[in-house]
C-alpha cells in the first residue's frame, strides 16, 4: 500500500510531515540526509510491527489451558485438520486436550455456528507446533493481530501521506488491550478484521487507480471530438477484484464478511459518481448507478461468494460432514427447474439455512453479554478467563490472588475514538473529506449491522472487527490537532504538546493493564485496582 521513498526524499517528506517552524528545524538536523529519512520511512512501520509482536507474542501458551470460545475453535480445528470436517469430542475434554490427548475426537459430524476459514488458520498453527502446545493454538491469531498493526501504519500513510500520523495510528493500535487480547486468544474474529482491513485497503488503492483510469478515458474520448455523457465503463479493476476475493475471505471466517462487502461495494458506487462528476460528465449519476454499478457488482459479488464457497473446501471434498448427505437421507432433493443442481450444493445451501436460523435464535443469557450500543465505550468488557488462588497456590505470595484476561481497551484510546466518530461525522458533513468518509465506511461496516441483532446474545469482542477504523478515527482528529505546517507556531506547538501527553498518558494506562490482559498473575488488590467501573467485574 506504499512505494519505495521517492528521489527528493528528504523534499517529500518535509512537505507531507505535519510539522511546526521549529520542530521543523529539529527535523530537518536529525533527518537531513536521504539515508536517514529512508530509515525513517522504513524502520517506523518495523518497530510498531516489533512492539506489536512483542504485547502479543511474550508468553503467549500461558495459560496453558482452552480460555472462553477456545473450546469451541480449538478443538474444532484440530478435528477439521485432520478429518476436512469438524468432528465430534467426548464431554469434559478440555482438561484433557490440555494435557495432551489430543485425538480423542471421533469422525462423527458436529454441527458447527460459523464457517471453516478461521478454524483452518487456527489448525495450521497446531499443524506447526503440536496440538498440545498452547502456543500453537494462538499463534495464528499473533501473527494476524502483528500484521493488522503493520496494514493500519499503511493505510494511515496512504490516506494522511505522513509517515509521523502513520506511526501514531500503527502505536496506538499497537498497545491497545482488547487488540492485544484478541490477538493472544484463539478466537475467529480477529481473522475476520485482518481480511477486512485488507479489503479496506484494497478500496483505497482502487479510489486512485480507477479515478486515474476515468480521467485517461475521458480525455482520451474528448481528445477526438467524442462527448462520453455518460463516462465510460471500467472493467479492468484488479483492486475491486481482490478486495472481491478479501471480503470471500472474511466470510469465510464469520458472516458478517458479507456486511464488509455491501458497505465496500455502496462507497464504491458512490466514489464512482463523484469521480464522474469530478470529470464534468453530464449524467454523473446515472452513468455511475445505470453502467459502472453493475460492473463493479460483476467484479465483486460473484468472486466474493466463490471464495466463499471454496472455504468449505474440506466439507466439499469429505463425505462425512454434517449434512453432508442430508437432501439424499431425508429424500430433500430439489426438483424442476433446480433438480439438475449437484447434491453437495444442495446440502450446502441446507447448512448454511441451519446455521443462519441457529444464529439468529441464539438468545441463551450470558454474564458478560452486551449491548452494541455501548461498545465504543467498553461498558461490559468480556471476561474471558479468570483463576483466584489463595497464599501458596501456584505461587501466589498474597493472602489471595488474580489471574485474568479481560478483553478491555485501553480506556483513554476508545473513549477518545469514540468522541473522535461524532466529531468526524460533524467534519465530515462540514468538509466531505473523502479519506473521513472512507473510514467511516469501514467503521459502519463493522458496526452498525450489529445493531440488528441487539436481542442476541452478543459480546464486545465482536468490536474488533471495526477497531482499525476507530484508531484510523481518533488518529485523523489527531492529525487535526497537530494541524499544518502553514498554522501559528503557537498552535503548532499547543498540538505537538497535546498529542505528546496523550500518547504518554495511553502508554502509561497500557502498562498499568497489561498484567490483566495477559493472564498474570496479581494480588487480588492489583486487579481490583483495574475494574474502575462496577460493569467492568
Amino acid at each position: 500500500m506504499t512505494s519505495a521513498p521517492p528521489t527528493d526524499v528528504v523534499a517529500a517528506h518535509r512537505a507531507a510531515e505535519p510539522v511546526g517552524s521549529r520542530l521543523d528545524d529539529w527535523w530537518a538536523r536529525v533527518l537531513r540526509t536521504p539515508a536517514r529519512m529512508r530509515l525513517w520511512y522504513w524502520g517506523a512501520p518495523i518497530g510498531v510491527t516489533l512492539l506489536a509482536a512483542i504485547l502479543r507474542m511474550w508468553n503467549l501458551g500461558q495459560p496453558h489451558a482452552l480460555v472462553f470460545d477456545e473450546t469451541f475453535y480449538v478443538k474444532d480445528s484440530w478435528s477439521l485438520w485432520n478429518l476436512g470436517y469438524e468432528g465430534s469430542w467426548p464431554d469434559k475434554a478440555d482438561a484433557k486436550f490440555a494435557a495432551g490427548e489430543t485425538q480423542i475426537f471421533s469422525s462423527d459430524p458436529s454441527f458447527v455456528a460459523h464457517p471453516p476459514l478461521g478454524k483452518w488458520l487456527i489448525g495450521l498453527g497446531m499443524a506447526a507446533t503440536g496440538a498440545g502446545n498452547s502456543f500453537g493454538w494462538r499463534i495464528a491469531t499473533a501473527v494476524v493481530g502483528t500484521l493488522a498493526v503493520l496494514l493500519v501504519f499503511l493505510i494511515a500513510r496512504a490516506l494522511f501521506r505522513s509517515t509521523m500520523i502513520a506511526t501514531i495510528a500503527g502505536f496506538l493500535f499497537a498497545i491497545d488491550g482488547h487488540a492485544i487480547v484478541m490477538s493472544r486468544v484463539a478466537l475467529l474474529d480477529g481473522f475476520v478484521m485482518f481480511f477486512a482491513l485488507l479489503a479496506f485497503g484494497c478500496i483505497l488503492l482502487d479510489r486512485r487507480w480507477a479515478a486515474d483510469r476515468l480521467a485517461a478515458r475521458v480525455a482520451a474520448e474528448r481528445s477526438v471530438g467524442r462527448d462520453p455523457a455518460w463516462g465510460p465503463v471500467l472493467w479492468w479493476r484488479p483492486w475491486l477484484i481482490a478486495a472481491g476475493i478479501l471480503c470471500g475471505l472474511c466470510a469465510g471466517v464469520k458472516w458478517t464478511g458479507f456486511y464488509f462487502l455491501a458497505f465496500f461495494a455502496v462507497y464504491t458506487v458512490v466514489v464512482d459518481a463523484v469521480a464522474r462528476r469530478r470529470e464534468k460528465l453530464p449524467f454523473y449519476i446515472s452513468g455511475s448507478l445505470l453502467k459502472q454499478a453493475p460492473a463493479t457488482f460483476v467484479l465483486m459479488v460473484p468472486i466474493a461468494f466463490v471464495t466463499y464457497v471454496a472455504c468449505w473446501a474440506g466439507w466439499i471434498l469429505t463425505s462425512d460432514g454434517y449434512y453432508r448427505h442430508w437432501a439424499e437421507s431425508v429424500h430433500m432433493q430439489w426438483t424442476g427447474g433446480l433438480s439438475w443442481v449437484p447434491l453437495w450444493i444442495q446440502n450446502l445451501w441446507h447448512y448454511q439455512t441451519e446455521m443462519y436460523n441457529y444464529s439468529i435464535n441464539l438468545h441463551t443469557p450470558h454474564p458478560y453479554q452486551s449491548n452494541p450500543l455501548t461498545w465504543t465505550l467498553m461498558l461490559r468488557p468480556t471476561s474471558m478467563y479468570y483463576v483466584g488462588t489463595t497464599q501458596g497456590q501456584d505461587g501466589c505470595a498474597s493472602s489471595s490472588c488474580s489471574a485474568a484476561i479481560t478483553s478491555l481497551g485501553n480506556p483513554l484510546i476508545w473513549w477518545a475514538a469514540t468522541a473522535a466518530i461524532l466529531f468526524l461525522v460533524y467534519w465530515l458533513i462540514r468538509t466531505r473529506d473523502w479519506r473521513i468518509g472512507l473510514i467511516l465506511t469501514g467503521l459502519a461496516a463493522g458496526y452498525l449491522p450489529w445493531w440488528l441483532y441487539m436481542g442476541r446474545t452478543i459480546f464486545t469482542f465482536y468490536s474488533i472487527a471495526f477497531e482499525p477504523y476507530l484508531i484510523l478515527a481518533l488518529t485523523a482528529v489527531i492529525a487535526l490537532v497537530l494541524g499544518s505546517r502553514t498554522d501559528p507556531e503557537r498552535r503548532r506547538t499547543r498540538g505537538i504538546l497535546w498529542t505528546g501527553v496523550f500518547l504518554a498518558a495511553c502508554t502509561v494506562v497500557t502498562a498499568f493493564f497489561y498484567p490483566i490482559w495477559t493472564g498474570q498473575q496479581v494480588p487480588f488488590w492489583f486487579w481490583q485496582i483495574h475494574m474502575w467501573l462496577p460493569s467492568w467485574v
